[in-house]
């Protein structure tokens, strides 16, 4: 998982082909509590005592999101974050996809 994180994203472009299904699940296997949706994007729940480290929570991984130049999708409730990742731009997933979640991981540990 480090090595992942220690990566930085990479802006795509688009005309990029979208990971092979073997390839996601190699990179799948780098990472924590991570799932992949029909080799579309890769999701992960996580859990929280309240609302208020939820939310905690979003904001650090927003600052990261902006810092990358890369963007999840963010769902917040009541002690629960979902987040689902993957490039917009090429409608699939990417490397740098992975990255942002090896990122992500990394704000539970600090």
């Amino acid at each position: 998982m480090s090595d992942l994180a220690d990566q930085k994203c990479v802006p795509c472009q688009g005309g990029v082909p979208t990971l092979s299904a073997e390839r996601v699940q190699e990179l799948l296997g780098r990472l924590h509590g991570w799932g992949v949706e029909k080799n579309h994007h890769i999701l992960r729940t996580f859990t929280f005592p309240d609302f208020k480290q939820a939310l905690d929570f979003v904001n650090r991984v927003g600052a990261v999101a902006e810092e990358e130049g890369h963007h999840p999708d963010i769902y917040l409730s009541w002690g629960m974050v979902r987040i689902e990742i993957w490039t917009h731009k090429i409608d699939g997933l990417t490397e740098s996809d992975f990255v942002l979640a090896a990122k992500i991981d990394r704000l539970t540990t600090a």
